[in-house]
């Protein structure tokens, strides 16, 4: 079993742990050292039982508010989820009908020829 050394509130604490998990420890004890260290600044210096408490009770705190808050979500999460799906929306593109189309082009066709012979006429 791997012995790792942590230090929390500036102090150093030799602790057992399973093998492969030495990250994991010096995570949870860094999120410690901060809370201590906290409490060091306002505090002053103390017994390290005393900070050791302080500071887990800090992060207990932290914990439950985030339980609770995690709690909300789920309860949202299950509220979106039980509502039934809604109906899908029908968007209706409007389709200009081809004899439309056809008379668009034959005006245009017709209003070209027309300048064709307004040219004409003006150039003579």
């Amino acid at each position: 079993m791997p012995q790792v050394e942590i230090k929390i509130g500036g102090r150093s604490f030799e602790v057992a742990c399973q093998e492969g998990e030495e990250h994991f420890l010096h995570t949870a004890a860094a999120m410690l050292d901060v809370e201590a260290s906290s409490l060091s600044t306002q505090i002053g210096r103390m017994p390290e039982s005393r900070m050791l408490l302080m500071a887990g009770l800090m992060l207990a705190d932290k914990t439950a508010g985030l339980e609770d808050k995690l709690r909300e979500a789920q309860a949202q999460l299950a509220q979106v989820t039980a509502q039934p799906t809604p109906e899908p929306q029908r968007i209706e593109v409007p389709v200009i009908p081809v004899q439309v189309t056809e008379t668009m082009a034959e005006i245009a066709a017709q209003a070209e020829s027309l300048a064709s012979q307004m040219e004409e006429k003006l150039s003579e």
